[in-house]
């Protein structure tokens, strides 16, 4: 894997929309998230698809891809972030330029829609970033206590020989109207967490972390951004579920494939991230219905399954980058980091 260098004060980060336009839809929510990662002592170059319309960013996919190319090979651009998810960022998958980017590896970040990009440029050989876009999740990192802040810019600009990611005690199902001002940055009120979930396993393990929104990976399947039958050896596995709240039987179908193409026997570790949406009655029918397709369908009771973790759709959340060796431990239902993410300055 080819890592990024980490980020310092004054570093440059690209803004880029490759999936929806949501910039121009609500440019105070936009500009909220500039103003935060500003705060965070970074400089902010917007690329033209940052604030293009959502209408043509939807005609024009191939527009899209240029942006991330272009970042990419920019020598003032440090790191790439994506302003918000979307639906159809698998569109522009086949402009992009795998072969430069790999030779030119940049921190790209980017969560739900992103899932096609940190993939697929996670496959071409890079390092990539499973985390908060500029609209969601930076947008309301002031509302977010001060250890999550503290845990966001130190994860950006430090670079450890190890690290364990964090849990956070109370967590927010996404934000209130965007249409009315008076809502910029703001989250829904938080609610206690009930903390990872371990579904099954005793044992630490380890392996490469891997994944993303499981809806968006959906259409990746069968496609040439599908990883090879045999990428999943020794992998961790994160799945999550986006703001369409995708019913528990769609989930347990999801999942069923990864069964049947054999990905369970090969994982580490599987790991599902909390469910943006879902009634606490609901996780736990997510939760049992997991291990119900892992254990009993296929017969992977040995495989380690954490859920309700800190990642996906619900604030805050954590960075989790794909490529990166990690340790998964059920009996503390706890993920380290065991080698840097970075590459020293």
């Amino acid at each position: 894997m080819k890592k990024p260098y980490y980020l310092q004060s004054g570093s440059t980060i690209a803004v880029v929309s490759p999936s929806w336009g949501g910039p121009a839809t609500f440019p105070h929510i936009y500009q909220q998230g500039i103003d935060n990662l500003v705060s965070l002592g970074f400089n902010v170059k917007p690329y033209p698809t940052a604030t293009m319309d959502a209408d043509t960013l939807f005609q024009n996919p191939k527009v899209r891809a240029d942006d991330i190319n272009a970042a990419f090979l920019d020598p003032e651009i440090d790191a790439i972030i994506a302003t918000i998810g979307g639906s159809d960022s698998a569109r522009i998958l086949k402009y992009l330029d795998l072969e430069t980017i790999s030779q030119n590896p940049k921190l790209y970040m980017g969560y739900s829609d992103s899932t096609c990009l940190t993939t697929t440029l996670n496959q071409s050989g890079i390092v990539t970033f499973n985390g908060p876009s500029v609209m969601a999740g930076l947008a309301q990192l002031h509302n977010f206590d001060d250890n999550y802040q503290t845990y966001l810019k130190a994860f950006l600009t430090t670079n450890p020989a190890k690290r364990m990611l964090p849990t956070f005690s109370h967590f927010c199902h996404g934000y209130p109207d965007w249409e009315n001002t008076k809502h910029t940055g703001l989250c829904h009120s938080f609610i206690k967490s009930r903390g990872p979930q371990v579904l099954q396993g005793n044992t630490q393990v380890t392996g490469r972390l891997f994944g993303g929104c499981i809806e968006v990976l959906e259409m990746l399947k069968g496609t040439n951004y599908w990883p090879a039958t045999n990428f999943w050896q020794q992998k961790v596995l994160f799945l999550e579920t986006s703001q369409e709240k995708p019913s528990v039987e769609y989930i347990r179908y999801w999942l069923r494939n990864y069964g049947v193409m054999g990905v369970f026997e090969q994982l580490s570790a599987l790991l599902i991230g909390r469910p943006r949406d879902y009634s606490e009655h609901e996780q736990l029918l997510l939760e049992e219905t997991v291990l119900n397709v892992v254990k009993e369908e296929f017969n992977n009771d040995q495989l380690v399954v954490i859920a309700n973790l800190d990642f996906g759709h619900t604030d805050p959340q954590v960075i989790l980058p794909l490529g990166i060796q990690c340790q998964v431990d059920p009996q503390h239902g706890s993920i380290t980091l065991v080698e840097k993410v970075f590459n020293d300055r």
